[in-house]
């Protein structure tokens, strides 16, 4: 059996991805485990899928820090203690700092709902609406200095209807998160990403698909 890679999530809310990457790890579509997830609020409900799949959990209040340097290092500490290869941010509502990146270069991923660069940073939905953006969707990418400017793995596009609202957009955008982030993460898995410059390059490649996409479309 292959080895299968040590994932440290970090999650401050309910943790739907999370609970999609457990299921991937349940079902064999991921090699991965899921070593540790890491909370700074103890009521995440991330915890608690954390804790019905039987996953060690740790939780640290980055306010008992004096700065996010020191929250960083305890939490840094946490995960090499765990044995964490591939660190994952499911909905964690703190900016690492260097402390982090260097801890973990390239393997930090985090997943953004936008099809960035377009729209980084909150309420990306409404910005989308707002903007009148044809198209939607989620990025995963590698974490860097900046906010949401890590060089991409994987993007999902979905169209932005006329009719939607931020929260019908958003909930059409999660469904792509759960299939995306796993796969993301599995590419890694099989060590097929190779970071160059703000390239992700996936070796060997995947197959190329050959349909484009028009919102709306050319035969309407």
């Amino acid at each position: 059996m292959a080895r299968k890679v040590r994932i440290g999530a970090l999650a401050s809310g309910g943790g739907t991805n999370l609970q999609a990457i457990i299921d991937a790890c349940q079902n064999g579509s991921l090699d991965a485990e899921i070593a540790l997830v890491f909370t700074n609020n103890p009521e995440a409900g991330a915890l608690k899928r954390a804790r019905k799949a039987g996953i060690a959990c740790s939780v640290l209040d980055h306010r008992e820090f004096q700065s996010r340097e020191d929250f960083d290092r305890a939490v840094v500490q946490t995960l090499q203690d765990a044995g964490v290869e591939l660190v994952i941010l499911a909905g964690f509502m703190r900016l690492i700092s260097e402390v982090f990146l260097d801890a973990f270069p390239g393997r930090i991923m985090n997943i953004h709902p936008a099809l960035l660069p377009a729209f980084p940073g909150l309420h990306v939905q409404r910005k989308a609406l707002e903007y009148g953006a044809r198209f939607a969707g989620c990025t995963v990418h590698f974490v860097d200095k900046g906010v949401d400017t890590g060089p991409i793995i994987i993007q999902a596009v979905v169209p932005v209807l006329d009719d939607d609202t931020e929260e019908s957009l958003s909930a059409r955008i999660l469904v792509q998160e759960h299939r995306v982030y796993p796969r993301a993460i599995q590419l890694f898995a099989e060590g097929r990403l190779q970071i160059e410059g703000r390239r992700v390059r996936i070796s060997p490649p995947l197959t190329p698909a050959e349909a484009s996409l028009a919102n709306p479309p050319l035969d309407a």
